[in-house]
């Protein structure tokens, strides 16, 4: 199974002393927080996918930044695939819908914590190791 995503981050909107926060998402069908990302349709480009999961997820535009690591996990027995980005987020608004019924911006640190697999803390890491605020 291929699924692409993104690890979305934002300039923190006020004067903190934190440079970035990370764009979580809460999945009530598994009860889980995680970054946004989904199965690729058909033919879709990953980078494509990755921008379109975002956008159903989140509500958010954004500009796909350094590719991150690939993940890799069974998921019913089945190898899943999961390719991601840092992207920046351009705008838009969150409203829930039937697969995200939350969402949270948190400091790096805040997101890690938060995260419901160990595979996306270690995201974290290689974001802030790929983009400098």
């Amino acid at each position: 199974m291929l699924a692409a995503g993104c690890v979305l981050w934002r300039r923190a909107p006020h004067d903190t002393a934190h440079h970035l926060e990370i764009c979580l998402v809460h999945r009530p069908r598994y009860d889980d927080w995680s970054h946004p990302k989904g199965k690729l349709k058909r033919g879709e480009p990953p980078h494509s996918g990755a921008r379109r999961e975002v956008l159903e997820e989140t509500g958010m535009t954004c500009a796909l930044g350094p590719a991150l690591p690939t993940a890799y996990y069974p998921v019913e027995g089945r190898p899943k695939e999961v390719r991601y980005w840092a992207a920046e987020a351009t705008g838009g608004a969150f409203a829930p819908n039937r697969e995200v019924d939350r969402l949270v911006w948190l400091p790096p640190d805040e997101a890690r914590a938060r995260l419901t697999q160990e595979r996306d803390r270690e995201l974290v890491a290689a974001l802030l190791s790929a983009v400098r605020v």
